[in-house]
C-alpha cells in the first residue's frame, strides 16, 4: 500500500521545543469561552490559546470570526515558530499519546488520517455539522496552513496495534504535562523506520475508523483539501488530517445530562402521571446515577426518582432510536414537555458528566431550572453501530473525557 492510499500516515509534527511543553499546551479551542481563555492565558505568552483563540489578544468586543482574528492567529503561530518555541521534526514520525484522568488511562497514536478515507466513509461519522462552525475551522486551517486541533478517532480493538504503541511508552517522553484540570498528557516520538512501517501496516488493514469528537475539524479539513486540489495551493499534506486514534475499549464516554426550565404548563402531579405512563417511577432517597441502559435519574422539587422505560417502548433494532437519549426525547421531552428541537429550544440545556449530579441539583434547587434528567452514558458500541448504519446521533449524545490538548503536536500542510 502506498502512502497515497493509506488510511493513516506519519508526518513531521510541529511541537514544543526549548520550553516546557506545559507552557504551550492548552485546552481545545471549543472547551473554553473567550472570556475564560483570556483569564487562563494571563502570564502565559507561549500558550497555544493565543493561536486557537486569538481573539483574546484583540479588543473584547471584536467578532470572533472577524478576519483580524484569523490574521492574529497566524501571526501568533508564526511567532511561536520563529522563536523556536515550536519546531518541526526533521522526518515523518508517529507519536504515542497517553491521557490519564484519575484511574482512567488511554494510550493512542497521533497520525494524520486520510481525507479520501473520510470522504468514502471508511472514517465514519455520527453527527451532523453546522456550516458556520465548518467555515470557522476552514478559515483557521487556511490562515495557518496547518491543522492544530486534533480529531479524536477510535479504532476497533486490535491487540497488535495496542502492543506496537505501548512498546514505545517505556522510553523517555518528549512531553509530560499535568494540566490545570488534573489531566496528564504524555507524548512520545516514534521515529524508528521499522516500527513506523509496522504501525502503518496494522492500521492500514483496519476496515474502518470512527470519529469520536471533531466532526467540524474533519469536515473542514475535507473542504480545504477539495478546494486545493489541482490549484496552485495543492499540497500532499492537505489530503490528510491531524488525528489521535485510541482503541475503542479504552475510550470513556460520560453521561450528557439534560436540565429543563419548566414542566410545559403541567402541575407536578400531572407531570409525574404522564411520566408513569411510559416509565416505572420509583422515588429515591439518594442520587440516581443510572447503571444500565433503559434507566435514567430524574430530579424534581428536591427529590430524585429512578425511571425505567416500560418494555416494548424501545425499538431494539434501530441503532439511533434505542439510544437512551433518543428514548427520553421520544417518550418524554417531545410528547410531554413539548421539546422537539434540541438544537434550538431554549427551554433545555445540557450538562456534561464531569460536573456530576450535584450540578443538576444546583441548577434545579436554585430555581433556574425545574427539572433534570441524569442519563446513562452512550456506549462506544452504540456510537459505532450508528456510524456503521450511516445514521447520526441526536444532539448532545456523547461527552468524551479526557479531552486532547491543543499545541502538543500540529500538522503543517506543506
Amino acid at each position: 500500500m502506498s502512502l497515497d492510499d493509506s488510511l493513516i500516515r506519519p508526518f513531521a509534527g510541529l511541537r514544543p521545543r526549548g520550553v516546557d511543553a506545559a507552557a504551550v499546551a492548552a485546552p481545545p479551542y471549543d472547551v473554553l469561552s473567550s472570556a475564560e481563555a483570556r483569564q487562563v492565558a494571563i502570564g502565559k505568552p507561549w500558550s497555544f490559546l493565543h493561536v486557537s483563540k486569538a481573539e483574546i489578544d484583540l479588543p473584547p468586543e471584536i467578532d470572533h470570526h472577524a478576519p483580524e482574528v484569523y490574521a492574529r492567529s497566524a501571526e501568533n503561530f508564526q511567532r511561536l515558530i520563529a522563536g523556536g518555541v515550536l519546531r518541526r521534526d526533521s522526518s515523518p514520525c508517529y507519536y504515542a499519546y497517553r491521557l490519564c484522568m484519575g484511574e482512567h488511562v488511554q494510550t493512542g497514536l497521533v497520525a494524520v488520517a486520510s481525507i479520501a478515507a473520510y470522504d468514502s466513509n471508511r472514517i465514519r461519522k455520527h453527527e451532523f455539522t453546522r456550516p458556520d462552525k465548518e467555515d470557522d475551522r476552514v478559515r483557521q486551517i487556511e490562515a495557518l496552513n496547518a491543522q492544530t486541533g486534533p480529531v479524536l478517532l477510535a479504532h476497533p480493538d486490535s491487540p497488535q496495534a495496542e502492543h506496537l504503541i505501548a512498546s514505545v511508552t517505556d522510553s523517555m517522553p518528549v512531553a509530560d504535562v499535568l494540566a490545570d484540570d488534573g489531566i496528564r498528557h504524555t507524548l512520545w516520538v516514534i521515529d524508528d523506520a521499522q516500527r513506523i512501517a509496522a504501525i502503518s501496516e496494522v492500521f492500514g488493514a483496519m476496515r474502518t475508523l470512527y470519529i469520536a469528537d471533531g466532526h467540524h475539524r474533519s469536515a473542514a479539513a475535507s473542504r480545504v483539501a477539495a478546494a486545493r486540489r489541482g490549484g496552485s495551493h495543492a499540497t500532499a499534506g492537505a489530503e490528510y488530517f491531524l488525528s489521535v486514534i485510541f482503541p475503542a475499549s479504552q475510550m470513556l464516554i460520560m453521561d450528557y445530562n439534560r436540565v429543563l426550565r419548566d414542566l410545559n404548563g403541567l402541575s407536578e402531579d400531572a407531570f409525574l402521571a404522564a411520566v408513569g405512563e411510559r416509565y416505572t417511577v420509583t422515588a429515591s432517597d439518594a442520587r440516581v446515577r443510572p447503571q444500565r441502559s433503559g434507566v435514567c435519574g430524574m430530579y424534581l422539587q428536591g427529590r430524585w426518582y429512578r425511571l425505567e422505560i416500560q418494555p416494548g417502548l424501545v425499538p431494539a433494532s434501530d441503532p439511533v432510536r434505542r439510544l437512551d437519549v433518543s428514548v427520553l426525547s421520544e417518550q418524554l421531552l417531545g410528547p410531554v414537555l413539548g421539546i422537539t428541537d434540541l438544537r434550538r429550544d431554549t427551554r433545555i440545556e445540557f450538562v456534561g458528566g464531569m460536573r456530576g449530579l450535584a450540578e443538576l441539583e444546583r441548577r434545579v434547587d436554585s430555581g433556574e431550572m425545574a427539572l433534570a434528567f441524569a442519563m446513562y452514558p452512550t456506549q462506544m458500541a452504540d456510537l459505532m453501530a450508528v456510524a456503521d448504519a450511516g445514521q447520526v446521533m441526536p444532539p448532545k449524545s456523547t461527552w468524551f473525557e479526557p479531552k486532547l490538548a491543543d499545541g502538543l503536536v500540529s500538522h503543517l500542510l506543506d
